[in-house]
């Protein structure tokens, strides 16, 4: 267990995720977590949820308690928020960010201090399947970056990128969600088309991307080589292929990566 006492400032649904999974891996002890927020409601459903937690009075009195600082706010609050705490801030505090589009650059700037990682995570953290990404800041030290990486797998999958690669993680698996519940939609939409219940379909549908995903994990083969494990010579499988060749679907998904993507980057110009 981490002799460390973590605060979030800002106390909304991921960070209350993130928490959760520090607890249940048995990192940390629920007391020695905290949060802060402009919003008493969503402290209120923090602490609900984190049962143990207490809440700081200020986002400058949790800054002073905290060993591990994370900034779970918006990223259009983040320079008021980093306005707030400033002065309150010293080379013993770890900040880890998880604001998307906030760079390093804009984190240190408002900061004052550059033993900051910033962190791209996605909402399957709220089940403990998380992918995550991080890249540490030029004064954070091996420590801080084991210290987030041990943090992070315990909601999920976690790896170190370089930060320009940040935006790409971003289109990738922080958008990602997204485009796989569409693809869980449609396969149940087509289920229902040709006869099953809703519900059926639906359930059908999400344990059949649960298991691919495991499949790959698992075996580490490639995915062409497991969906050609799928499609049997003249079978059904190949038919329907043939059908996402014909609609464009892999050609789709690239795309929408690539748009995430650029979208990223362009607010963290902003």
């Amino acid at each position: 267990m981490l002799d460390k006492t973590i605060g979030f400032i800002g106390a909304g649904q991921m960070a209350r995720a993130l928490a959760s999974g520090f607890i249940n891996a048995k990192l940390v002890k629920s007391h020695d977590i905290m949060a802060s927020d402009a919003y008493a409601s969503a402290t209120a459903a923090f602490v609900e949820a984190v049962q143990g937690a207490t809440v700081a009075g200020s986002n400058s009195e949790l800054v002073a308690a905290a060993d591990v600082v994370v900034l779970s706010v918006k990223p259009q609050n983040m320079a008021t928020v980093m306005a707030d705490i400033k002065s309150a801030i010293n080379t013993d505090k770890l900040f880890v960010s998880i604001a998307a589009g906030c760079t390093l650059a804009t984190l240190i700037d408002g900061l004052g201090t550059s033993r900051i990682i910033r962190v791209m995570p996605n909402t399957p953290c709220l089940t403990g399947s998380g992918a995550c990404a991080f890249a540490p800041g030029p004064d954070a030290t091996a420590d801080d970056t084991a210290l987030t990486k041990q943090l992070l797998q315990s909601v999920g999958y976690a790896t170190a990128v370089s930060e320009p690669l940040l935006d790409t993680v971003t289109g990738l698996s922080g958008s990602g969600p997204a485009y796989i519940y569409q693809v869980i939609e449609a396969l149940s939409d087509g289920g229902v088309r040709m006869g099953l219940p809703r519900d059926i379909a639906t359930a059908l549908a999400a344990h059949t991307v649960k298991g691919a995903a495991e499949m790959v994990l698992q075996t580490q083969e490639h995915p062409a080589v497991l969906k050609d494990k799928v499609a049997s010579p003249g079978g059904t499988t190949i038919a329907g292929l043939q059908a996402l060749e014909a609609a464009g679907m892999r050609s789709a998904m690239i795309a929408a990566v690539e748009a995430a993507t650029l979208r990223s980057r362009e607010l963290g110009k902003n």
